[in-house]
């Protein structure tokens, strides 16, 4: 039987130098010097330097001393060294610095030195992971005797990653406020990757509203120690719609808050949760509880889940988690939600969402493998068909998504149990998976959450690993800030989902004739009025759909589905608003499972015109931006999609002259600049929706609200599920639930 921890005390030690604060994101040199034990290592021996699978850290190069990353290995002794970089380590220990003695042997006492960002020869060091973390660690482990057995050395190798300078500002607030009630502001900065920081040059600032706001200060004080800054107990008299912009002394707007909606009187009212993410004791950053409080006090989420993977939570975690989602659910201000992720292989069922309304529940695994005999087996449940048995007569509700695996629903599903399908995750877009119920018959809703593994739930970006989306958002419409009320919008469907900003939906239905309202059990009530999510058995009657839609920046369309057809596509502008202005949109996956990531490298040549500006649409790593090859005439980029979409807007001198070859990896295309218009020209590329468009728009565009009726009549037999897609100026996108018209 192996020994994985055989004498641990003979096999070494490993320290970490510099050990002090780093800029996450930044240039730095990090040296590792590992002592052998008793034993040394013999000839063919190794020593692994591993580091967390969801790190972003820069992988470390060998070969050009002078560039990036450039990583050096010493053995004190002169044996011969090879070295790779793979991922070669049991999870979450993934990213591996993988060490082998391949001539000669080193004693006990003798050192391989590793230093990650070798600045001696020029380089300016390794660029460290971009999201902050208390105690950023490696894991040095040996293997002695050549036998492939690797032993934990012990050493000190953490250190902290702490935020760099503000470079941008968000401004949040509710999307809904009741007329007369008190209602938050907060003002968030954020460095160039995403972390809060309270790196600011302090400053006074001003709030400019186009309506009287009861409680807002004259000015905004920023500055070190005083972010994120929290203005409570404002209130507004008049139903009304707007924003608030924080201008700086001249005048400038720093950012705009997102929508305001604020009404009179509401039944639901409008919360933003993300439910599912991880935190260290799985495969994230950060510890659970540090998770909880960044939901809460960071981000400004109403509502958060815990989605640690199954296989992975010892029985003590499970048991800590239902201690701090029971401490930090405050019902009225913050609702927190016991669960966790049942992590079954693609085969078997692939991802869900497991949350409970109440503490104390069992934990059905799809299996123990990263676990030391935790649990009794009799409580895993191996596929998804299993965990649906289990959790009948359970009070929990179950979300399909797609991560590392992504959920196979014709494999398994419960209607009563799995409500909804998460759509959009910093893992990419997927609205196949709801077309996917489309197709089986499911009615289900639509959730978008972050499955954020950097520790910032609510508000995470990508950074530069292979997460290619920021985080989703998904607003729930509730009679009260409760779990119980929570658990009553998911069962109806009642909440749409976004891309991670916090734009205003309402989709609602009215009927010629009184129709039937569908609940679970089939029963219906008279209603001529419906919202997004509800099931509606019809006849004859016609569907009027009242849809508006107010960004936190420009619409740039909304698009209007009956089933999988795009069936309407609605702008703010027309042909006559049309300038010189051309958008280039790639976007896609290269399939559903891991590895579905599309690098677009590309180019884009203007013939016989020029550009006289050209702004990126969705370049979310700040190490990979739009590149001006050539001055007005040519740009070049490395972009990456997930399903979702990434591209360019160019401004040209001559509004309808020349051509653009624009060259990819995947696809290539030439248009002629007269002939892209208002509608999309479209090249597929194959894959899963991988493909370029090209469409024009106007110079500037300024409408942040877009609203219009669309009229539907079911016409075939089965459901016609209804929805809609809204997409931003700035990339930004949301779907609403469907109403589904039923025989």
């Amino acid at each position: 039987m192996p020994h994985a921890n055989y004498l641990p005390d003979h096999m070494g030690s490993a320290i970490l130098s510099p050990s002090k604060p780093h800029e996450a994101g930044s240039y730095a040199s990090l040296t590792i010097v590992y002592t052998c034990g008793t034993f040394g290592i013999d000839d063919s021996g190794h020593l692994k330097i591993a580091w967390r699978a969801t790190s972003d850290m820069a992988m470390p190069q060998f070969d050009r001393p002078e560039a990036a990353n450039f990583t050096t290995v010493e053995a004190s002794n002169g044996a011969v060294l090879e070295c790779r970089v793979d991922r070669v380590n049991i999870r979450p220990w993934v990213n591996t610095l993988f060490i082998r003695v391949s001539r000669g042997f080193l004693r006990k006492g003798e050192t391989i030195t590793v230093r990650f960002g070798d600045t001696r020869q020029g380089s300016p060091g390794i660029r460290l992971q971009t999201n902050c973390e208390a105690s950023f660690g490696f894991k040095a482990l040996v293997d002695a005797f050549a036998t492939y057995e690797f032993t934990e050395v012990p050493g000190a190798l953490e250190f902290p990653l702490v935020a760099g300078k503000a470079e941008r500002l968000k401004a949040i607030c509710p999307t809904q406020v009741i007329a007369d009630e008190p209602f938050r502001l907060a003002l968030v900065a954020e460095d160039r990757w995403g972390n809060p920081t309270d790196r600011i040059e302090p400053r006074p600032l001003r709030f400019e509203s186009p309506v009287r706001v009861e409680g807002l200060p004259a000015e905004a004080r920023l500055g070190p120690g005083a972010m994120p800054l929290v203005f409570e107990g404002l209130q507004v008299a008049e139903a009304c719609c707007f924003d608030f912009k924080l201008v700086d002394e001249a005048g400038a707007v720093l950012c705009r808050s997102n929508p305001i909606r604020v009404v009179k009187q509401a039944s639901l009212r409008h919360y933003w949760g993300d439910l599912h993410a991880q935190s260290e004791e799985t495969i994230g950053t950060n510890s659970a509880e540090d998770y909880f409080s960044y939901a809460r006090d960071k981000a400004f989420v109403d509502i958060v889940g815990h989605q640690g993977n199954d296989f992975q939570i010892t029985d003590q975690f499970w048991t800590h988690l239902n201690e701090l989602t029971r401490a930090f659910d405050e019902p009225g201000r913050f609702v927190c939600l016991p669960g966790y992720e049942w992590s079954g292989n693609t085969g078997m069922g692939g991802d869900r969402n497991v949350f409970y309304l109440k503490e104390g529940r069992p934990i059905h695994r799809s299996s123990q493998i990263l676990i030391d005999g935790t649990s009794a087996e009799n409580s895993d449940c191996f596929s998804a068909a299993a965990l649906f048995e289990a959790l009948k007569g359970e009070e929990a509700i179950v979300f399909a998504h797609v991560g590392g695996r992504y959920a196979d629903i014709g494999v398994a599903h419960d209607a009563k149990l799995e409500r909804s399908v998460e759509i959009h995750s910093t893992w990419g877009t997927f609205e196949w998976l709801l077309h996917d119920a489309f197709d089986l018959g499911y009615r289900v809703g639509v959730v978008c959450h972050s499955d954020d593994h950097k520790g910032r739930p609510g508000a995470t970006r990508p950074g530069a690993s292979h997460f290619g989306a920021i985080g989703g958002l998904t607003c729930y419409f509730m009679k009260e800030l409760t779990r119980e009320a929570w658990f009553e919008a998911v069962r109806a469907r009642h909440h749409y989902g976004t891309t991670g900003t916090r734009m205003a939906l309402s989709v609602t239905g009215q009927f010629s004739e009184p129709v039937e309202l569908l609940d679970d059990e089939g029963r219906g009530t008279s209603t001529t009025t419906a919202i997004m999510g509800d099931i509606i058995r019809v006849e004859s009657q016609t569907l009027s759909l009242m849809i508006e839609a107010i960004g936190s920046a420009p619409i740039e369309r909304i698009d209007v589905f009956e089933g999988k057809e795009l069936v309407r596509t609605v702008r703010p502008y027309s042909q006559e608003d049309l300038g010189q202005r051309i958008r280039v949109i790639w976007q896609g996956a290269e399939y559903r499972g891991r590895g579905r990531e599309v690098l677009w490298r590309g180019s884009a040549t203007l013939q016989g015109n020029r550009f006289s500006d050209c702004v990126a649409v969705n370049f979310l790593n700040p190490e990979k931006p739009l590149n001006v090859e050539a001055a007005g005439e040519r740009i070049s980029w490395q972009s990456v999609t997930t399903g979702n979409l990434a591209g360019f807007d160019l401004w040209l001198e001559d509004a309808f002259k020349g051509t653009l070859a624009v060259e990819t990896n995947v696809a290539t295309a030439r248009f002629s600049i007269d002939e892209i218009g208002l509608e999309d020209r479209i090249v597929e590329a194959g894959g899963l929706g991988r493909r370029l468009r090209a469409f024009r728009l106007p110079d500037h565009l300024n409408a942040r609200r877009l609203d219009f009726t669309h009229t539907a009549s079911k016409i075939r037999p089965g459901d016609l599920p209804i929805y809609v897609r809204v997409t931003q100026e700035d990339g930004h996108q949301g779907w609403s639930s469907p109403i589904y018209l039923v025989d």
